[in-house]
């Protein structure tokens, strides 16, 4: 059987579709399961036993482009897949199987997909909190719910490629560091402070990577100065592919709820995830090696990208004494304490 995965743009989601793709191994002994993607994630599904091939997905976020998605369909028409399962909730994501004349069209109603989609899962967000949740029900029937727990995502990462990427950057091969992902793409409203980044990097012992996008390049260097040098700046340096087997080989991850904190989680490494903005009731760390810190105050989470209130006060008043105490601790349950 073959099936096709229209899927995310973003990293954390892409991951968080993982068990998806292993309920559908489960259920389709020998099924090759091909995903259409941005190029620039390639990397990361090749991390992916589930995943056979990656095709470009070349539209933006908002472009219709409809000639060109009529195109890419009918190149794919040529593959006979018996089913493309769409991820995204946009109409504009269901053209492409529709134009491919795929059989079997599966996926939420989204915005008005009537006719693009035609096995259609209903959402009962109660029954299904978070986002691998509600993939993962994808692989049911539209009558079924997905079975709990949900497998935890994995990506492969071998000691030869850790010492690849090290070697690649100039880093040393002996010590095991604490890596900071200080990034998040979505906006302010989910970045710990970079002096809160800082400080805590001054109280660690061992080396202490800064990893992220070339966005996350000014954030890692005023970390990196405020630090003293007791964190390196990496971002924008590495790779997807680099980044992911820095982290790999790494002792311990500080991150903000972004794509990176998801890669830690897959590479099952000790994890303090910071949340502010966002929910970890919705896109939670599936780790039990994830600790969870979030202040949980009363505007919280607002999932704006900015502070709609202007104070921030969901992550400039997360002290980094507070992280520190629970680094090394790998208990999944939330730290909610007071503002």
């Amino acid at each position: 059987m073959k099936i096709l995965i229209v899927a995310p743009s973003w990293i954390g989601d892409s991951i968080l579709a993982q068990p998806l793709f292993m309920r559908l191994h489960e259920r389709q002994p020998g099924l090759q399961l091909d995903v259409l993607a941005p190029a620039w994630t390639r990397q990361l599904y090749a991390r992916m036993g589930e995943v056979g091939r990656v095709i470009d997905n070349p539209f933006a976020h908002g472009e219709l482009k409809l000639l060109e998605r009529w195109r890419l369909g009918r190149r794919l028409a040529a593959e006979d897949y018996e089913e493309a399962i769409v991820l995204p909730n946009s109409w504009k994501s269901a053209l492409v199987p529709r134009f491919a004349g795929i059989p079997v069209r599966t996926g939420f109603l989204g915005e008005a997909r009537w006719g693009l989609l035609n096995r259609v899962h209903r959402l009962d967000e109660t029954r299904a909190p978070q986002l691998a949740q509600r993939y993962a029900l994808l692989a049911e029937n539209p009558d079924e719910f997905a079975r709990r727990p949900l497998p935890q995502p994995h990506l492969s990462s071998t000691p030869a490629q850790q010492s690849a990427a090290r070697a690649a950057l100039g880093l040393a091969g002996d010590d095991a560091p604490i890596v900071f992902c200080p990034g998040a793409e979505y906006g302010p409203a989910k970045r710990w402070p970079a002096q809160h980044f800082a400080a805590l990097a001054r109280q660690l012992v061992g080396p202490v990577w800064l990893v992220g996008s070339d966005k996350d390049r000014a954030a890692g260097a005023e970390i990196e100065a405020l630090s003293g040098g007791a964190a390196k700046n990496l971002c924008g340096r590495t790779t997807l592919e680099q980044a992911i087997d820095l982290i790999a080989c790494s002792r311990q991850v500080v991150a903000n709820d972004s794509g990176l904190m998801h890669v830690a989680a897959a590479l099952d490494r000790p994890l303090a995830a910071l949340y502010g903005s966002s929910s970890p009731a919705y896109t939670p760390p599936l780790s039990p090696r994830a600790t969870i810190i979030s202040l949980n105050l009363p505007c919280s989470p607002c999932f704006q990208r900015v502070c709609p209130l202007g104070h921030f006060k969901c992550l400039t008043d997360l002290a980094p004494d507070r992280v520190l105490a629970r680094l090394g601790e790998p208990s999944p349950a939330v730290d909610h304490v007071g503002p």
